[in-house]
């Protein structure tokens, strides 16, 4: 465990022992976290019902093997008797024979007292119940309804948490998927095993295994007509985060749009158009350039434009030329535009 630069386990041993680099570092918090939530999910009385049921399923198991067992102890000690009778009915004389009969008969006794070993000693494990009583079951149940604040009170320090925490729990793997993804085996005491995934902050989207794939996503929704709520709703319904939350902030869809220059529609453009004519955004958005490119370059005039009947709107004719020319402007095939011939009442 290391607490520079923020709590993280870290796996140095073969920079200790070797002086080599260090095999990985994963941030502590969510994985305490995870496990401390797996804690209190197998502390929970559910958890308690479930134990019960899989040990009157055991004990069932258990009584069908204790009669499997019984029958064949029966069926060793019948041929042990059987042996014996055929060995004290041979002629003494006959030594071949009886050294056979023997050596048979010693070995059904061999047999069958590893047999009556074998099911002594599993009787005596099973004796040593771990079985709860209804008192105890009780104690459980108020104790568990009580854990989680009693792990929430600033008086009850990190070595007595973690002392509980031993008490069910075996030990901990870790293991990095990918940047983005750890693994987490939990081993409980009684020798199972649970398996869960957490999902560490990184440091940008790039780092996350499905940043370009949501990008591209994101970027698909935005052209639909989708605003940043939707977009960012709709992303997190299908899985994907941001890379510091586990869902997709509307913050990072503004981000994500803007740097991929496409332009919000809060409202349908079109709801505005003009029979005959083109808005700065309706043209931006059919030669697919951001409104404040068309902007700059009425202001420096490189595309010159004519008054209207609307003063405060900046309008061009609705033609394909229209758009093939910002195109080509766009390109670099030509160096300015003039509508002011085209652009009247």
């Amino acid at each position: 465990m290391e607490y520079k630069n923020g709590n993280r386990y870290v796996c140095n041993f073969l920079a200790r022992s070797q002086s080599g680099a260090l095999c990985q570092h994963l941030p502590a918090d969510p994985i305490d976290a995870c496990v401390v939530d797996a804690f209190f999910a197998a502390a929970s009385p559910a958890e308690l019902a479930e134990l019960m049921h899989a040990k009157d399923a055991r004990q069932q198991a258990n009584d069908a093997f204790d009669r499997a067992e019984e029958q064949q102890i029966k069926r060793l000690r019948y041929q042990a008797l059987l042996a014996e009778r055929q060995y004290d009915r041979v002629d003494p004389d006959n030594r071949l024979i009886a050294a056979e009969l023997e050596r048979r008969w010693e070995s059904s006794l061999r047999e069958l007292r590893r047999a009556e070993e074998a099911f002594e000693r599993r009787r005596a494990m099973q004796s040593q119940s771990d079985d709860l009583t209804l008192v105890d079951q009780n104690d459980f149940i108020d104790a568990s309804s009580q854990l989680p604040a009693f792990w929430l009170r600033p008086d009850i320090e990190w070595g007595r948490k973690k002392a509980l925490l031993r008490s069910l729990i075996d030990k901990v793997i870790l293991q990095r998927v990918v940047r983005d993804r750890i693994t987490i085996r939990i081993v409980w005491r009684r020798g199972e095993v649970t398996e869960r995934e957490v999902e560490p902050r990184v440091h940008a989207l790039s780092a996350l295994s499905r940043g370009a794939e949501m990008e591209v996503r994101l970027i698909e929704l935005a052209h639909q007509g989708l605003n940043d709520t939707e977009i960012a709703a709709k992303l997190t319904e299908e899985g994907f985060r941001s890379s510091r939350c586990s869902y997709v902030p509307v913050r990072t869809v503004q981000v994500v749009r803007q740097r991929n220059r496409v332009l919000r529609q809060s409202t349908p453009i079109r709801s505005y158009h003009l029979p005959g004519w083109l808005t700065v955004s309706e043209l931006a958005m059919a030669a697919d350039v951001s409104r404040s490119w068309i902007r700059h370059r009425i202001r420096r005039g490189v595309i010159k434009i004519q008054q209207n009947a609307y003063p405060n709107r900046v309008l061009f004719p609705d033609a394909a030329e229209t758009i093939a020319a910002i195109q080509q402007l766009k390109s670099g095939l030509r160096q300015h535009l003039d509508f002011t011939q085209s652009a009247t009442e």
